[in-house]
């Protein structure tokens, strides 16, 4: 791996929001995993439990096996919560037991967002990059893959050079006939997922995947859940929160996402939150170094969009031969607004681009962002799980083409430079299985104190949704980093790791009001 591919790996990772449309950017945290025997592919189907009934399947064992350096095992899920009958499908799950046994407070699971990362895959960056040592003493860490994907029964769409053309495909939409041209390509995608699926593409949703958590919790031993959420994950642990306030024990929420809003609100507000990120990073690139932006900040927005715009339409060239055109430019910019420590090498991309007219290193953060390899193998479903998942947990507006229009103006009013990617794209209207959910506030009622966390200059999940949804839980308590990236346990100080690990330890949140910086 290129040495500048390891280091923006070691903590991007496949973990979404892509609502708005095809080319929508993710929430980001877990690292990439180096190439290795595929993860699309889905563990064999479990056979359910004798009965076919709830209790059945909180009455199995579960068996531990080892698995390099930690304990692997799968567990039975309901297909379908409300029929256990219908048929089971197969969890992945993971574990590193605690450090000292005899002060053992619990499992901790833990979820490095998306929907559709891996938490197995992330168990190895967490335990070595993220969680204290203290933590990792006194809790069995359990990572999971949750329905849909990874290890766990999956979603496929077919092979990854079908997948491949259809994430990476520039899609213009200029008027109603290129708009019923792209559904019609949509729709068949999205045919070709629930081909390869079959019935699993209808219980992907979150609310099922908590369930599975609950389930989790009992098979684990435990009588209350310890949660570590991150991004999509925060939606996971909140929605928990909502069905079985009862169960909280110590829940951390981190880069938290406002399950009261609509697709279209987080699409815009998204937008705005990668607006802001971008514009902080155009005042820092022109006072580094080695910047190829000019003029005002304005200015350096505007000539950053316009390397996408042409990369659309004429594609960058690489040495290797490949073609950069404007949907893996635009990935290969956003992807380093995920952390600050990454700005440089955004700096980097864009002097190649603007200086040389050439793309290499903006697709080789474009293949971090896909987690692809450059021969266009896909080492994980995260990209299909998104959708999937996604459009089951949120109903979709089908706009003509002067609706459409009318979003993307709305979005540009406070996010001009990429406010196409957020709205010009087909979206869950053309997906197979179409959402019963209502978006709405989750106050879990009766629950244990819940410690979120927001960012300031989280582009992917913007503070404000931190702020309300520590507001909507009834027992929510707020922590604050002055910080720019996503998310901030594990990467903002110890400001941040104390309050959070004092709260996994002794169940003590921080003073209302805390702030970090």
């Amino acid at each position: 791996m290129p040495a500048r591919r390891h280091r923006l790996a070691a903590v991007v990772a496949l973990a979404a929001l892509a609502l708005a449309g095809c080319a929508a950017p993710r929430e980001q945290i877990t690292p990439v995993q180096s190439a290795g025997p595929s993860a699309t592919t889905s563990a064999p189907s479990a056979s359910a439990p004798a009965g076919g009934t709830v209790e059945s399947f909180y009455g199995q064992s579960v068996s531990w096996s080892a698995c390099g350096d930690f304990q692997c095992a799968t567990i039975s899920a309901p297909l379908d919560w409300a029929d256990p009958s219908a048929g089971s499908i197969s969890l992945a799950i993971e574990r590193r037991p605690a450090d000292d046994p005899a002060h053992r407070i619990g499992s901790l699971l833990i979820n490095p967002g998306g929907p559709g990362s891996s938490g197995v895959d992330f168990l190895s960056y967490a335990v070595t990059s993220v969680l204290g040592a203290d933590v990792l003493a006194d809790y069995d860490v359990v990572a999971f893959d949750p329905r849909g994907v990874g290890k766990s029964s999956a979603v496929e769409c077919g092979p990854d050079s079908q997948v491949d053309t259809y994430l990476t495909q520039d899609v213009t939409i200029d008027s109603q006939a290129s708009l019923d041209a792209a559904r019609a390509k949509a729709t068949a995608f999205g045919q070709a997922c629930q081909e390869d699926t079959g019935a699993l593409l209808a219980h992907v949703d979150t609310a099922s995947a908590a369930r599975d958590m609950d389930l989790m919790r009992a098979l684990l031993g435990d009588d209350q859940l310890h949660y570590l959420g991150f991004s999509y994950g925060t939606f996971l642990g909140a929605t928990y929160a909502g069905l079985f306030p009862k169960n909280v024990g110590r829940l951390v929420l981190d880069g938290a996402l406002d399950p009261s809003l609509t697709s279209d609100q987080l699409s815009e507000q998204q937008a705005q939150g990668f607006e802001n990120a971008l514009r902080s990073y155009v005042q820092y690139c022109q006072n580094a170094p080695g910047c190829p932006l000019t003029g005002s900040v304005s200015h350096g927005m505007q000539q950053i969009a316009d390397v996408v715009d042409r990369a659309k339409q004429r594609p960058l060239s690489t040495s290797d031969g490949h073609a950069v055109n404007g949907t893996l430019a635009f990935y290969g910019v956003i992807v380093t607004l995920y952390n600050d420590d990454y700005w440089p090498l955004l700096t980097q991309a864009l002097s190649e681009a603007i200086n040389q007219h050439t793309g290499g290193q903006l697709l080789e953060y474009a293949d971090v962002y896909l987690d692809r390899t450059a021969d266009g193998t896909y080492l994980s479903n995260s990209n299909l799980a998104i959708q999937a998942i996604n459009c089951l947990d949120y109903p979709a507006a089908s706009r003509d083409y002067q609706q459409m229009v009318a979003f993307r103006d709305q979005i540009a009013r406070t996010a001009p430079t990429f406010a196409d990617w957020f709205a010009m794209a087909p979206g869950c209207e053309t997906w197979p299985v179409q959402s019963t959910r209502t978006p709405a506030p989750i106050h879990a009622t009766g629950a244990a104190p819940i410690l979120v966390v927001g960012t300031t200059g989280d582009p992917a999940t913007p503070y404000r949704w931190a702020q309300a949804l520590a507001d909507q839980l009834d027992s929510g308590v707020l922590l604050t980093w002055k910080g720019q990236g996503h998310t901030a346990y594990g990467r903002a100080g110890s400001c941040i790791s104390d309050a959070v690990e004092t709260y996994l330890l002794t169940g003590a949140t921080p003073p209302v009001g805390t702030t970090c910086s």
